[in-house]
């Protein structure tokens, strides 16, 4: 996948302190998912578009929690 993401935000779902992780979105409908700690300098988790439903579904229905 390997898309350029914009628009970093901290995700609504990190806890306090050092657990938080940020969201980007890519041109192609991809997300990324960093490390809050890595300043932007550590790996991105990349989800398709369909992957980011699933895994969200999973959060919210507690299956993942």
């Amino acid at each position: 996948m390997h898309e350029k993401y914009t628009g970093w935000h901290k995700s609504s779902y990190s806890g306090n302190a050092n657990s938080c992780v940020e969201v980007g979105h890519g041109a192609g409908g991809g997300v990324g998912v960093r490390d809050t700690k890595q300043h932007g300098h550590g790996p991105v988790l990349e989800f398709s578009p369909e992957e980011w439903r699933v895994f969200l579904a999973g959060i919210r229905s507690g299956e993942l929690a």
